[in-house]
């Protein structure tokens, strides 16, 4: 199948197929006589995991060591296990790196009358914190 109907039967664009085969998540592609990209079976599979990996927010370097673990008929599911454990721990870290974002937000949002008048303490919050920043660089 060429690039389009793997891209469909994926969800994947064609582009990032494309990507994915650049940097070596998906072996190269066979090609027709005339020169088009053509995907087998196993491909699609491939493609279809790579995509199920980066929806969990696995990093392109993470599904790398999956698709070797997955590879690997010989691994032990506790290598596997270790790396999900370790993107739970960095997901766990975001979103709490996002929450006191939302909060500190929040409050300043809370702290704006919202009105005519000029004063807003988002911005000044937004100003003292650039001006902090460039008296320390």
């Amino acid at each position: 199948m060429n690039i389009g109907q793997a891209a469909k039967k994926t969800g994947l664009s064609a582009k990032m197929i494309r990507y994915y085969e650049s940097i070596d998540l998906l072996p190269a592609a066979g090609r027709s006589d005339s020169g088009y990209r053509l995907y087998s079976a196993p491909d699609l599979h491939r493609l279809v995991f790579i995509k199920r990996s980066r929806d969990l927010g696995f990093s392109l370097a993470e599904v790398s060591q999956l698709l070797a673990l997955w590879q690997d008929r010989q691994r032990a599911s506790a290598d596997v296990k270790a790396l999900a454990a370790a993107h739970i721990r960095e997901l766990e870290r975001k979103i709490s790196e996002l929450s006191g974002l939302r909060d500190t937000l929040s409050d300043l949002m809370d702290n704006c009358q919202g009105n005519d008048r000029p004063d807003c303490p988002i911005l000044k919050d937004l100003e003292s914190g650039c001006s902090h920043k460039a008296d320390h660089a």
